[in-house]
């Protein structure tokens, strides 16, 4: 369970790392141009690097109170996860709203978040919550080491 946790760990961070990517080169850092505010990204980011780094020591060193410390990391990273989803949709929405009818100032006054894709998004926060199952099920000693 502990090798399964920490691999969709990975694979959630490699998704969050596409979309920090696509947020970054979209301008989602420049004041105005997101929606998401930039200490809610980085802080989600960087619990979660400390949360898997914490976790790979778990698995090396396997002492329960890093799996604890790695599942209490992750609540706040979830958390600021759905902040971040619940901010996304609505533009989302609108972006699909907007297909509809050709761009009048398109490119212009876009959210940085408007071009996640979301097969990424969808991906990202379903490897997110098995991860956090899957964690929280080994602090449990559920499965075994």
């Amino acid at each position: 369970m502990d090798i399964a946790a920490l691999v969709t760990w990975v694979i959630t961070a490699l998704g969050g790392f596409y979309l920090l990517g696509t947020w970054l080169s979209r301008g989602g850092a420049r004041g105005g141009n997101s929606h998401l505010p930039v200490p809610v990204i980085f802080g989600h980011f960087a619990l979660a690097a400390i949360g898997l780094i914490v976790w790979i020591v778990y698995v090396i060193a396997d002492k329960e109170a890093l799996a604890w410390t790695a599942f209490v990391l992750l609540v706040p990273v979830a958390l600021l996860g759905f902040v971040m989803l619940a901010r996304w949709i609505p533009v989302h929405r609108g972006h699909a709203t907007a297909a509809g009818g050709a761009g009048a100032g398109a490119g212009q006054d876009v959210p940085a978040e408007r071009h996640f894709p979301v097969a990424v998004v969808l991906a990202h926060g379903m490897f997110a919550v098995v991860t956090v199952v899957l964690v929280l099920l080994s602090a449990l000693g559920v499965g075994g080491s």
